[in-house]
């Protein structure tokens, strides 16, 4: 069932919905996210058994913006250290996640049972009203992983979240997700900024609205917390995906000539082929436009059936490290 998500009937069905302990998929800027009310551990637990997720890897809560946010934070997080405080007033609304410190006793089923929750505000206009909509009805926190199969490629339509579970699962259409990965993860819960995963907003940024740089994760003497879509093999479509250069690509359609089949190539530089049996697309030479399509991309190659999708390395700059990440744990898999 796919509800609208610009209508308020279709935004009070969401939250009644997720009131009641059900399960709603929600758009957000990032991706589109499975959720479920964040302070009942038994409706979390649909989350995990819905996508095949271990239930001791956490989920993200989303909270709403404003008051009702910052009454959320209160509920879910011990006080923020001020480097986070400075990020929540940088960033949120928006896409970046902070792994904080939980309040003992709220969280736990979404928290995967650490002491450490992430937390989010989305800026998408739909979730943001699905947010306030459950905040009023008495649910301060939404939590909301990437709307698929534990690993698979993350959803950012409404299409694709029911071509991954049907109609067993009500879906608030809010379009196509703008920024098409998911947030920066950057966790706060030991004395200073470390960036968990990269995404939309860069390390530089981060370190700009904090005031502090990065820690080097490899010399703290704790370890990280775990966090939403930090395995090494993730994001991952059926086909096998390989990154290389553009030489290698060519080179490689070179020597299979007209032979090739079941191969898709993704590329910024022009690629030739002999070939009628392969799937060539171009990829924007812009890291925004690239993520936008990124899993929208895989999704479509695997429709096509193909066995293998080769795809040109992204440049190793601040403003490709998103994409490059998803595409690296994509071909881990």
């Amino acid at each position: 069932m796919i509800l609208d998500g610009r209508s308020p009937e279709g935004i009070a069905e969401a939250a009644r919905l997720l009131r009641a302990g059900g399960l709603v998929a929600f758009p957000t800027e990032t991706v589109y996210g499975l959720g479920a009310d964040a302070t009942s551990d038994t409706a979390v637990a649909g989350i995990f058994e819905a996508k095949g997720r271990p239930a001791d890897h956490p989920l993200i809560v989303h909270v709403a913006a404003g008051i009702k946010g910052t009454e959320a934070l209160s509920r879910f997080a011990q006080p923020l250290p001020p480097f986070a405080q400075k990020l929540v007033q940088a960033f949120w609304p928006g896409p970046l996640t902070l792994i904080v410190t939980r309040q003992p006793g709220v969280g736990a089923a979404a928290a995967g049972g650490q002491d450490t929750i992430g937390l989010r505000c989305p800026s998408h206009p739909v979730a943001q009203a699905l947010l306030q909509a459950c905040a009023e009805q008495g649910v301060p926190g939404v939590a909301g992983p990437s709307a698929n199969r534990f690993g698979r490629v993350s959803p950012t339509t409404a299409q694709h979240v029911q071509d991954e579970f049907g109609d067993t699962i009500p879906v608030l259409d809010g379009g196509a997700s703008e920024v098409g990965i998911e947030s920066t993860i950057v966790d706060c819960s030991r004395g200073a900024p470390v960036l968990l995963r990269p995404g939309a907003i860069t390390r530089a940024q981060v370190e700009a609205a904090c005031g502090e740089k990065l820690a080097d994760r490899e010399v703290l003497e704790t370890p990280d917390p775990r966090a939403s879509g930090t395995l090494e093999a993730h994001y991952a479509p059926d086909a096998k995906v390989r990154l290389m250069d553009a030489k290698a690509i060519q080179t490689g359609l070179d020597v299979l000539g007209a032979n090739a089949a079941h191969i898709a190539v993704w590329t910024r530089a022009a690629m030739r082929s002999r070939s009628q049996r392969l799937l060539l697309r171009r990829m924007p030479d812009d890291a925004a436009a690239t993520a936008q399509q990124l899993f929208a991309v895989l999704r479509e190659f695997d429709a096509q059936g193909v066995k293998l999708i080769w795809v040109e390395t992204p440049p190793d700059t601040p403003e490709w490290e998103g994409v490059k990440d998803r595409l690296q744990r994509a071909s881990m898999a």
